[in-house]
């Protein structure tokens, strides 16, 4: 048996079972006992009026953070499935000291679900506090701590993440991409200033994050890592999954490294769009044009198919080139102004719900859903 084909029978592996009774109350959801059949997938009869897509996030830090605040603005159905490589700041603190699964990206997600009521908003506050101090507890952020106490006292990831999630009304579920904290590498050209041509190996997400070399191209380690069953089951049953906006290199490539995850987001029948960043990230993605970041993307995963990209139209300076590489991936591309008025590189929730809701009708052959 080749090792491609266990890793897809493991991926029918939905959820370990025991855990499908916890995760249904946490979630609202029912169970299941596998993968079960898809009628509303691509070209099949429409699922009933009213009915809500199925979406899943995938990404990390601030730019999936912009995109969950937006998804969650147009769908019930919401899944965030986030990286698990940072190594810095408070969650590298605390992955160092305790061994647990880094909770910054994870606990920005939550705080992204978070409603416009006078709850949600008090507790995304709330977990993104950080303490100001000159002992042990300055920077670390309440959510972070929060997320590992329930890890300690639970023993289990997803459980306590649901948990936490159904303590803020988060209007969503947040998942860790793998069981296990992942570290990442990269080959960058020019890491040192002083040897521009050399090609060196970078070691931790905050340390590429910052290089001023040109990434040449990431991997993990370890390299083979186990994904968390319940993020394959969730791409497999999405109607929609969602790869960006965020740091290209560091938070969005990483799930196209996990084995079992890459070979679900090939698998599933669910439509994928991927959403570009505004501009290039310093350091990471310097002098990246739109095109750049899909031809780095198809280098790490050659295979992978999308459906749409989308791209603010004024961060788009050749819409023919940037088509063409879409092509590559059998992708449509759409253009929609979804930046901020004030002129900083960040996403408006509102605009890119709007973007987001209009691909969904446009390019799907699913719905009504509202």
């Amino acid at each position: 048996m080749t090792g491609r084909t266990t890793r897809l029978s493991r991926l029918r592996r939905v959820v370990p079972e025991g855990r499908a009774g916890r995760l249904s109350a946490a979630s609202g959801r029912q169970p299941t006992e596998g993968r079960a059949p898809r009628p509303e997938a691509r070209g099949a009869r429409p699922r009933r009026r009213g009915a809500q897509p199925k979406v899943v996030a995938l990404g990390g830090g601030m730019g999936l953070s912009a995109s969950l605040a937006a998804l969650r603005r147009i769908t019930g159905d919401l899944t965030a499935v986030v990286t698990v490589a940072d190594d810095g700041g408070s969650s590298g603190r605390l992955r160092d000291e305790l061994g647990v699964l880094p909770p910054g990206d994870l606990r920005k997600a939550l705080a992204a679900l978070c409603g416009d009521d006078d709850w949600g908003q008090t507790w995304a506050r709330v977990i993104q506090h950080r303490f100001t101090s000159q002992g042990d507890l300055h920077d670390h952020a309440v959510g972070n701590l929060l997320i590992v106490a329930l890890w300690e006292q639970l023993g289990d990831h997803v459980q306590a993440l649901d948990l936490v999630g159904k303590l803020l009304g988060a209007h969503g579920r947040v998942l860790p991409m793998s069981a296990v904290p992942l570290e990442l590498q990269a080959l960058v050209k020019g890491h040192d200033p002083e040897r521009p041509d050399d090609v060196d190996t970078v070691l931790g997400q905050a340390t590429v994050a910052l290089t001023p070399g040109e990434v040449q191209s990431v991997h993990l380690v370890p390299n083979d890592p186990p994904a968390v069953p319940e993020a394959v089951a969730a791409v497999l049953d999405a109607d929609w999954v969602v790869l960006g906006p965020g740091s290209w290199f560091s938070s969005v490539i990483p799930h196209l490294l996990v084995p079992e995850l890459l070979d679900a987001l090939t698998e599933t029948k669910a439509r994928r769009v991927l959403s570009l960043n505004l501009a290039p990230q310093p350091g990471e993605t310097e002098g990246f044009s739109p095109q750049r970041h899909l031809e780095v993307l198809g280098r790490h995963a050659p295979k992978l198919a999308l459906d749409v990209v989308l791209a603010d139209e004024a961060a788009v300076p050749d819409r023919e080139v940037l088509t063409e590489a879409a092509k590559r991936f059998g992708a449509a591309v759409e253009l929609a102004p979804v930046a901020r008025r004030d002129g900083t590189p960040r996403h408006d929730p509102e605009l890119l719900a709007a973007a987001y809701d209009r691909i969904f009708r446009m390019h799907g052959r699913i719905g009504p859903w509202r």
